[in-house]
């Protein structure tokens, strides 16, 4: 979908195996579990990649349509091992929106 007010975008110009390094794991916490129910599964990405990538990305790993997609880049927490201060790695996460008839929950959880 182009942007009218910065002009066209352009066509996600990757390999199907490029696309699957750009998800990196699926985040499976109380509150992901909660949005499940809404159709929005949260995936944590590569800091880079941007959001026509990761649809196109879960569009061709699990067959399906992405409605939307919401990124946000997390801060680095600071983490102290005795006297030492250092900081947790900074990481991107996706919430996708799937289209309606779409799902993932047999995929992410096939035992249920």
């Amino acid at each position: 979908m182009a942007n009218t007010r910065y002009g066209k975008t352009s066509p996600v110009r990757k390999t199907p195996a490029s696309l699957a390094d750009i998800i990196i794991r699926p985040v499976i916490t109380e509150k992901a579990t909660m949005l499940m129910e809404q159709n929005k599964y949260v995936f944590e990405v590569t800091r880079q990649s941007k959001k026509p990538e990761i649809k196109a990305a879960i569009e061709s790993l699990f067959d399906v349509k992405v409605a939307k997609v919401n990124t946000m880049n997390l801060p680095p927490k600071k983490r102290r091992v005795g006297p030492i201060v250092g900081e947790k790695p900074r990481y991107k996460k996706a919430i996708v929106t799937l289209a309606s008839g779409y799902s993932l929950k047999s995929v992410l959880f096939p035992e249920l």
